[in-house]
């Protein structure tokens, strides 16, 4: 068995980014950039308002009441095409480009108008209320660097940055294919020790929030002949997904059946709880990733080594970094596979406390569902009392 920290690092190295493709920037959002994406324009491009009020010049109403001859308006979209001189401004609203001659703006609060004159009864200073040109960003400033996955937040960064097109990574093509003889999905009939197939539901959905694309193989029995049709079916993927077979008994049927189409095993087994009788390998070019069975053990390798592997593949950080939390109840010395412990976590006075569930079967999506976190027991690690600290990985994104 190999420790997890290995297996980590093997699967990141057998993977190259994928290439890269221009979208939309509306079809942009938690796609990841494949390279530095620059402003096209200066935001703003020229001084603008921060409040509806008066364009003046600072000098002319360091004493104040006084008063001055409005000689036009700026309102957003409509620059006053003219110089304010002295005793003179512009009235002009948020957005409004500050017309030349100006450096204040008097908010109207602070003013008292008429006809065509205005009292400013409040002193203003260069700037004030003026948002200079470049405040925001500058053209051909790097905005966002290659590598990032765009959130909504950075989509509308870019598309204020006048980009209408953006350089992402493609989604990587991850084939999943379940096996096993007492499988289907659900809703269909079922005969005696049938189960619903349901880890690849959750699978093909954890694929997509981390930017894959999942291919769906279906449900394929155990036979030599059904698992060697992977090695067609998944021929133009980036990574071949298998959901059982990893055991003892089933990891030969892997190699036997995929042997002869060009598999060759990298490791198998982990030492980890759940999840220790995973494969990884190469079917020809194509990385391969063989997931235990187990609903729990399944999803647990996923947010360890899938995601590494798409993260590898987008060439991206997607990494799970552990909290800090206090045990709520005490926890058994560990043995000599590294444990994943489902449980909650709450948060009192301002920390994270972890409650580990009493029951921590493989096969119990309820208590999964419920957790928000794994608590990370390393090898052989001691016994742990009530409020000591522990590691745990949140599962508040998957």
């Amino acid at each position: 068995m190999i420790s997890v920290d290995e297996a980590t690092a093997r699967i990141a190295s057998a993977f190259s980014p994928v290439e890269s493709e221009n979208v939309a920037i509306g079809e942009a959002a938690d796609r990841v950039l494949a390279e530095d994406a620059r402003a096209r324009m200066t935001q703003p491009p020229a001084p603008v308002s921060s409040m509806d009020g008066y364009a003046v010049r600072a000098a002319d109403v360091a004493k104040v009441p006084i008063t001055l001859r409005v000689i036009g308006s700026s309102p957003a979209g409509h620059p006053f095409d003219g110089r304010v001189a002295a005793g003179e401004a512009v009235r002009i609203f948020t957005g409004g480009v500050v017309p030349d001659g100006a450096d204040g703006i008097v908010i109207q609060e602070g003013t008292t108008a008429y006809a065509d004159r205005v009292t400013i009864n409040e002193a203003t200073r260069p700037e004030r209320h003026i948002r200079v040109a470049g405040l925001d960003f500058k053209k051909d400033q790097v905005l966002l660097r290659g590598g990032r996955r765009l959130s909504t937040r950075d989509v509308s960064l870019l598309a204020a940055a006048d980009l209408d097109r953006v350089t992402v990574r493609r989604k990587p093509r991850i084939a999943i294919a379940a096996t096993g003889d007492e499988l289907s999905p659900p809703g269909t009939p079922r005969g005696p020790g049938g189960i619903v197939a349901s880890s690849g539901y959750g699978l093909s959905a954890l694929v997509e929030k981390w930017g894959g694309e999942p291919i769906d193989l279906g449900i394929l029995p155990d036979t030599m002949e059904a698992v060697a049709t992977i090695a067609d079916r998944a021929a133009d993927a980036d990574l071949i997904v298998t959901l059982g077979g990893a055991s003892v008994g089933d990891h030969d049927l892997i190699q036997s059946a995929l042997g002869p189409r060009g598999f060759a095993l990298d490791f198998w087994k982990i030492a980890m709880r759940p999840g220790k009788p995973l494969i990884f390998g190469r079917l020809g070019r194509t990385p391969l990733l063989g997931l235990p069975g187990n609903p729990v053990s399944t999803f647990v390798c996923a947010i360890l080594f899938l995601r590494t592997a798409i993260a590898a593949l987008l060439a991206t950080d997607m990494e799970l970094r552990p909290l800090s939390a206090k045990l709520t109840a005490p926890l058994a010395a560990n043995e000599n596979r590294q444990d994943y412990i489902r449980a909650r976590l709450t948060i009192r006075d301002g920390e994270y406390w972890a409650e580990p569930f009493p029951i921590q079967d493989s096969s119990m999506l309820s208590t999964l569902a419920n957790a928000d976190a794994l608590i990370i027991r390393a090898t052989n690690a001691p016994p742990a009392n009530i409020g000591e600290r522990v590691e745990v990985l949140p599962l508040f994104d998957c």
